[in-house]
C-alpha cells in the first residue's frame, strides 16, 4: 500500500529501514520512492532539495 509523506525528516527515519530508494527525475520535481518491506513512501521535492537529502538516505540508491 503507498503513501505519501511530506517531512524530509521523518523520510530519512524510515530510510533506515528500507530496501532501496528509487530517484525518478522530472521537470519540476525529483520523486523519491522508498520500498520497505510492507510499503511504499513517497516523498516529492524540488530538484535542488533533492541532491542533499539524497546524501542523508541510509540505503542503496537507485536512478530511474
Amino acid at each position: 500500500m503507498p503513501a505519501e509523506i511530506f517531512d524530509p525528516d521523518r523520510f530519512i527515519e524510515i530510510s533506515e529501514r528500507a530496501e532501496y530508494c528509487a530517484v525518478k527525475r522530472l521537470k519540476d520535481v525529483v520523486k523519491l520512492k522508498l520500498h520497505t518491506a510492507r510499503r511504499l513512501y513517497t516523498l516529492k521535492v524540488e530538484p535542488v532539495k533533492a541532491g542533499e537529502l539524497i546524501k542523508r538516505l541510509q540505503c542503496e540508491i537507485r536512478e530511474i
